[in-house]
């Protein structure tokens, strides 16, 4: 049985390789390139040519995604979203079937292949933590919850399918996968303590300071902003035919703007977060390596979004920026978690201190 710091290692890389995957999907306007879910087109394998499919497959599929709706409306009705389950009813956009694309099909059809992937080994990652069922129950538990939210992100992603990716379902997939990164994160984390071979040098003195936390929040709500302008993207793009890319920036509103400035705000918060660890960066090295990791990746992700504001967003750059967002909140809070570990170090060094005084 694998390690479970190496699987659960590998699993966050796998889930960074789907948000990837599915940046390409919507850059591509192949989201809707199944109709359905799990399956493509009734199929476990996507049909090639549309002559594959009947002839009233759109009136099919939209009749089956209004079906579904409904039954979320009445769901969502029923714990008091009213406003929500009748934008899902009265969404015009739910009726449009596309014409089939086998491009677009076989995008997003990869896009469910890696999904499935990383439910493997999420599965795995479970397996592997019951080893420490007893000596550290919370490994566990997280797996399982872990595995339990993977689960719930897949019927999400299957009412994005049903709602012709309504908005803010697209919002709520974004955040969830978040969610899961920072879980396995985690899991990883103190997994690897466990490790018999594995030792931390980190620095005993150092201390998780409000800036820090207040730099991970901060990410997630430009990830979150960028989310939303993502939407307004993606509505112009469709009603352009994803044509004259050249015009987008200039349709979209104040959320870009908003999103836009915020980056300076975050450059300015870094910058203070590495004033309030200058000593720390000096005397650790892997403390180090991490700010330089963060300082790289957003100054990539800062490149990438100049880019598709004033080169017409290259298709390119749209899942990269997506990509190198959501690493930002992945190593902003394996940072959090190296900060707490040398913490925990420090309480623990001086339990050991006073036993040996007391004795």
């Amino acid at each position: 049985m694998p390690k479970l710091y190496k699987i659960s290692f590998v699993t966050v890389l796998a889930v960074y390789f789907l948000i990837a995957v599915g940046g390409i999907v919507r850059s591509t306007g192949a989201g809707m390139g199944c109709p359905d879910w799990p399956k493509c087109f009734g199929s476990w394998v996507p049909p090639t040519s549309e002559a594959q499919l009947p002839p009233q497959y759109q009136e099919y599929y939209v009749q089956v995604r209004v079906e579904k709706n409904e039954r979320l409306a009445a769901t969502l009705s029923s714990m008091g979203f009213e406003a929500k389950a009748n934008e899902i009813l009265n969404d015009p956009a739910v009726k449009n079937e596309q014409a089939f694309n086998a491009t677009k099909t076989w995008i997003e059809y990869l896009n469910r292949l890696v999904g499935a992937v990383i439910g493997f080994l999420i599965l795995g990652t479970f397996i592997s933590s019951l080893r420490y069922l007893k000596s550290k129950p919370l490994l566990p538990l997280f797996s399982f919850l872990t595995l339990v939210l993977v689960l719930f992100q897949a019927w999400v992603g299957s009412l994005v399918v049903s709602t012709n990716l309504l908005e803010w379902m697209i919002t709520v997939h974004m955040l969830i996968a978040l969610l899961i990164v920072g879980m396995l994160i985690w899991i990883y984390y103190r997994a690897e303590e466990e490790d018999p071979n594995f030792s931390f040098s980190g620095n005993a003195l150092l201390r998780i300071k409000p800036v820090t936390i207040l730099f991970l929040v901060m990410l997630v709500g430009q990830v979150v902003l960028g989310t939303q302008v993502r939407e307004e993207v993606d509505a112009i793009a469709s009603s352009l035919s994803y044509e004259l890319r050249n015009t987008w920036i200039e349709s979209l509103g104040l959320s870009f703007k908003i999103h836009r400035s915020y980056s300076i705000a975050l450059l300015l918060v870094f910058a203070w977060m590495v004033r309030s660890y200058k000593d720390g960066i000096r005397s650790d090295r892997r403390l180090r390596d991490l700010f330089v990791f963060l300082a790289l990746t957003m100054g990539i992700s800062i490149l990438t979004g100049v880019t598709m504001a004033y080169f017409s967003i290259p298709a390119f750059a749209q899942p990269l920026h997506l990509l190198l967002g959501s690493l930002l909140v992945g190593i902003q809070y394996y940072l959090v978690l190296y900060v707490g570990r040398s913490v925990r170090l420090a309480q623990n060094t001086t339990s050991v201190g006073e036993l040996s005084m007391v004795s």
